[in-house]
C-alpha cells in the first residue's frame, strides 16, 4: 500500500459493455477471432485442396460440393482459406503487437523515469529507426532475415517499439511528477515497483487504445506483405496472398480479392471502432 492512493484510470467493464461503438468493433473483430480459434470445425473444406477452380460464390462443384465465397484460381475454397487465414493474422498480428509493446514498454518505463543520458539514449535510437519510412523497414527486415511468420513479429517490433516509446516516455514523464509517485519514492520503494505498481496502471488508457490501433495497422502490414509476397510462406492462407492471388483475375472473377480485402477491413474496423470507444469512455471519466 502505498501513503497516497494511485488514481486508476482503467477501463470500466459495465461502461464499456454499454458503448455501441465498442460493442459494435468487438463484433467485428469476434468474428475473426471465433474464426481462429475454431477454424478446423467451422472450415468446410481444406484450406490448402484444389477442388473446383474459379467457381462463383453460391456456385456448385461438379460433385456437388456448394462453394459459398466461390473458389480461386487453383480450386481452393475461399472461405476456408478466410477462416484459416484469420488464424495466421490472428496469431501473428497480436503478438508482433505484444512484443512490439513489450519493448516499447520498457524503454519508455525506464527513459521517462530515469531521465537523463538514459533518455538521451533511448530516444536518440528511436528517432534514428523513426526518421525511415515504416514499410521500408518492414521490407528490410523481411528481405534480410527471409519470409516467416517470426520475421514478420521482428520486423513489426523494430518499426512499432520506437512509437510507442515516445508515448510510454511521454506519460511516464507526466505521471512520475505526480505526489503519489513521490510519496512511493520517500517510503523507499523500489524504481521497477513503482513503474510496474504506480506509474504504468495509470497510464493504461492512453496505451489500450494505441494497442487497439497499432492490432489494426499491424493487420494492414500483413496483409500488405502478403500481397507483396514477403508474407507468410505459402502455402499458409493469408488475407494479402489471397488478394494478390486473384489480382490476375479481379476482373473477371472479382470475389478472388474482394473477400480477403473485406476480411481486412472488418478487422482494422473493428479495432478502430473498439479504440474509439474506449478514448470517448476515458474522456467522460475524466470530465465526471
Amino acid at each position: 500500500m502505498t501513503a497516497i492512493e494511485t488514481r486508476r484510470t482503467g477501463l470500466r467493464v459495465p461502461a464499456a459493455l454499454k458503448s455501441p461503438t465498442i460493442l459494435l468493433g468487438a463484433v467485428l473483430v469476434g468474428v475473426w477471432v471465433f474464426a481462429a480459434l475454431f477454424a478446423p470445425w467451422i472450415a468446410p473444406y481444406d484450406p490448402l485442396q484444389s477442388r473446383a477452380p474459379l467457381q462463383l460464390p453460391m456456385s456448385r462443384g461438379p460433385d456437388g460440393s456448394l462453394y459459398l465465397l466461390g473458389t480461386d484460381l487453383l480450386g481452393r475454397d475461399i472461405l476456408s482459406r478466410l477462416i484459416w487465414g484469420a488464424r495466421a493474422v490472428v496469431l501473428w498480428a497480436g503478438l508482433a503487437t505484444a512484443t512490439a509493446f513489450a519493448v516499447g514498454l520498457a524503454m519508455g518505463l525506464v527513459a521517462g523515469f530515469y531521465k537523463g543520458w538514459v533518455d538521451k539514449v533511448l530516444s536518440f535510437i528511436a528517432n534514428v529507426i523513426l526518421s525511415f519510412p515504416v514499410l521500408v523497414l518492414y521490407i528490410l527486415v523481411i528481405v534480410t532475415f527471409g519470409a516467416s511468420g517470426l520475421n514478420i513479429v521482428l520486423a513489426v517490433t523494430f518499426a512499432s517499439a520506437p512509437g510507442i516509446f515516445r508515448i510510454v516516455r511521454a506519460l511516464t514523464i507526466d505521471i512520475a511528477a505526480q505526489d503519489y509517485v513521490a510519496a512511493a519514492i520517500v517510503q523507499g520503494e523500489s524504481p521497477l515497483r513503482i513503474m510496474a505498481v504506480e506509474i504504468l496502471p495509470n497510464a493504461a488508457g492512453p496505451l489500450i487504445v494505441d494497442a487497439c490501433l497499432r492490432l489494426g495497422y499491424t493487420t494492414i502490414t500483413i496483409g500488405v506483405l502478403g500481397f507483396l509476397g514477403l508474407g507468410l510462406p505459402p502455402p499458409t492462407p493469408d488475407w494479402g496472398s489471397m488478394v494478390n492471388d486473384g489480382r490476375p483475375m479481379a476482373i473477371a472473377f472479382p470475389h478472388m480479392v474482394i473477400f480477403p480485402c473485406i476480411a481486412i477491413s472488418m478487422m482494422t474496423l473493428g479495432l478502430s471502432l473498439v479504440a474509439d470507444g474506449i478514448r470517448e469512455l476515458g474522456l467522460r471519466h475524466g470530465r465526471a
